[in-house]
């Protein structure tokens, strides 16, 4: 099968109409909360870092910087604003795409679409198309891609990135496939950086490289034409293969539906082990001081996530599945005042770790959670959760990112502002040029 082909294919030939229009819905959500998640890591000490090194190469004004009130060159933005928006680790996930889509979509095509004046119907087709192209690769390079260490944000981000510019400035196949091979063959982002500046890095990495391979090959630069399935492609050397039920879904279902959006401030895998947690807390109603003993028990993909057993910064305990846990019991704050330094030192909190312990399941393979917590009376209390199943329906998700939102923006812009860009964002279709509303997010005042 001539996959990057017919990926190319999907990405320039979709229209519009073809596209639900809660479909739409979907991708408008997705979009309130990158905004939201990029203002409040704004100031992320590796934004300030990405900034002064843009500003020591030089740069064109081209691009907004969200909530810096400046402008740097279209590739430039991207990455500083894919860095930012992953910086705290509350973006949305899908599961089929093996991580984090939105922090490597949104960044580039926001950039191209200010710089262009797209429409805002425009920039949301482009997103909904890259969404569905990156899922499909996710999905064909499968769990054995991201169990040989590949951070899958990064690596299928690189291609997800690099759809949504091509959609947006309307190549043509042959370019797309040009567009597709440069991309992937910078396509890299290791696990072990899990828990470093580099993975919000990877993030905006894969934007800014989605973003520079679809200008280049605009320009002819040329790449493999069969980056995914040819001999010593992507598939063959960083795992993976065609799944033909996979592939012919495109043009059929859109996925956008599966996007998680996160209600906790730390990588996707202590979600669920949280939330079980605190299930079994408030329906039996235990004190702490009663709690003998928790075992997490979960796959090998979510220890190797966030296993993590003696986290010492706030940055780490977004990866200490043991740390959100107590965290969560003792706190009942999973946002972002969880993972400052202080609180993951808390002796409380270190005191209640120790009595956790996570523990591999082989039959699990996601992010789901089996809990069994032990009591000092000798009971046991078990609950199972899976977070990324436990989705919900377009109206609830929409006023519950419309919260986390203002949560997020309210404390760096104001009410007022919040409240403005959230009516904004939520008729971005209504929009006829992109530039105005990248340009309100370069500075929101309203």
């Amino acid at each position: 099968m001539e996959l990057t082909r017919i990926i190319a294919d999907f990405i320039i030939e979709t229209k519009q109409a073809d596209i639900p229009q809660t479909v739409y819905e979907h991708a408008k959500i997705a979009f309130l909360d990158w905004v939201g998640v990029t203002m409040a890591g704004q100031n992320d000490p590796l934004v300030k870092k990405l900034i002064q090194h843009a500003d020591y190469m030089g740069s064109h004004a081209q691009a907004s910087i969200l909530g810096h009130g400046i402008k740097k060159s279209l590739t430039q933005a991207a990455l500083i604003n894919g860095a930012a928006s992953h910086a705290l680790d509350y973006d949305d996930t899908l599961f089929s795409f093996l991580g984090h889509p939105s922090v490597t979509m949104f960044p580039s095509l926001l950039a191209l679409a200010e710089y262009n004046k797209k429409s805002g119907i425009d920039f949301l087709t482009a997103y909904i198309i890259g969404f569905k192209a990156g899922a499909v690769i996710g999905e064909c390079a499968g769990m054995d891609h991201y169990m040989h260490g590949w951070h899958a944000t990064s690596t299928i981000g690189h291609f997800a990135s690099c759809a949504v510019c091509c959609r947006l400035m309307g190549l043509n196949t042959k370019q797309t496939q040009y567009a597709l091979g440069i991309a992937g063959t910078q396509a890299s982002g290791l696990k072990i950086s899990f828990g470093t500046m580099c993975k919000p890095f990877h993030a905006g990495k894969a934007s800014h490289d989605g973003l520079l391979a679809a200008m280049l090959a605009k320009d002819g630069f040329t790449g493999a034409e069969n980056i995914l399935e040819g001999p010593l492609g992507f598939f063959q050397v960083l795992k993976g293969t065609i799944k033909n039920e996979v592939v012919n879904s495109l043009g059929k279902t859109w996925e956008i539906e599966n996007l998680a959006q996160k209600y906790h401030a730390s990588c996707h895998a202590t979600h669920s082990p949280i939330e079980a947690a605190v299930h079994i807390i408030t329906q039996n109603s235990i004190a702490l001081e009663d709690i003998k003993k928790i075992r997490v028990f979960c796959s090998q993909l979510a220890i190797d996530a966030a296993g993590k057993t003696e986290p010492t910064t706030g940055l780490e305990g977004k990866f200490s599945i043991i740390y959100c846990v107590a965290n969560a019991l003792i706190s009942g704050n999973t946002g972002m005042q969880a993972f400052e330094d202080a609180k993951v030192l808390d002796p409380q909190t270190r005191k209640l770790m120790k009595k956790i312990s996570v523990l591999l399941d082989e039959n699990m393979s996601g992010v789901e959670t089996r809990l069994e917590l032990e009591t000092m009376q000798g009971e046991t209390h078990k609950h199972f959760s899976d977070i990324l199943k436990e989705i919900p329906v377009l109206e609830v998700k929409r006023e519950k990112i419309k919260t986390k939102f203002c949560d997020l923006c309210t404390p760096v812009l104001g009410k007022a502002a919040t409240d403005k860009l959230a009516e904004t964002i939520l008729s971005l279709e209504k929009s006829g040029n992109m530039k105005l509303i990248a340009e309100i997010l370069q500075k929101p005042e309203f």
